[in-house]
């Protein structure tokens, strides 16, 4: 069970943190209002104050994730000189950092979006693939210049995207492998998933 936060000044913030600890223990459907509420240490009458359904958390949380995980990889990529390998590897990083540092958030990401209504699916759909699209492309300049000689290029980026997703639901921390260790091994599978030149 969710342990029970005692703290002055609950607000937005400290609602959504309960919920993403619900959403990832219960899973959003096993989630209510009443144990929302019951960690943050709020009534749920409290809670309509800063969200009008149980709806609009798990929105507010999804694409607030998939808005920082687009930062992150965006800001790595544009900090990456030209070379593909080196732009694949920088994203590829990011994204690994972002599923093993804000783990909870990355899981709920990857597995609750069938739980979107119409509108929030839509939007968060519309998200995945600007990032998608992100590492489409440098793997598809990385092909054209001879980089990358995968001769499936959309397969291979949905296949590095998706070995990301993963690592949310096994990543333990505090275990053997730090964050910065694992990007650093799931960059060696991105490249070489593209059949990429060495670093």
């Amino acid at each position: 069970m969710a342990q029970t936060r005692s703290r002055s000044g609950n607000g937005r913030a400290t609602l959504l943190e309960c919920a993403i600890s619900n959403f990832t223990e219960r899973g959003y459907h096993g989630t209510s209002m009443r144990d929302i509420a019951s960690d943050a240490g709020v009534t749920v009458a409290s809670i309509y104050h800063h969200f009008p359904s149980k709806q609009e958390i798990l929105q507010e949380i999804m694409v607030r994730t998939m808005t920082d995980t687009i930062s992150m990889t965006r800001s790595a990529l544009v900090a990456s000189d030209s070379e593909p390998a080196h732009q694949l590897d920088a994203i590829v990083r990011a994204w690994t950092l972002f599923h093993t540092t804000r783990q909870q958030e990355a899981l709920i990401g990857a597995s609750e979006l069938r739980s979107l209504d119409d509108v929030g699916r839509k939007l968060v759909v519309t998200l995945r693939d600007e990032q998608e699209a992100m590492f489409r492309e440098v793997i598809d300049r990385g092909v054209a210049l001879g980089a990358f000689a995968t001769p499936f290029p959309r397969e291979a980026a949905r296949a590095v995207i998706n070995m990301g997703y993963a690592i949310a639901s096994w990543y333990r921390a505090g275990g053997s492998i730090q964050p910065a260790q694992m990007a650093e091994r799931y960059s060696e599978l991105a490249l070489g998933t593209v059949r990429g030149t060495s670093l």
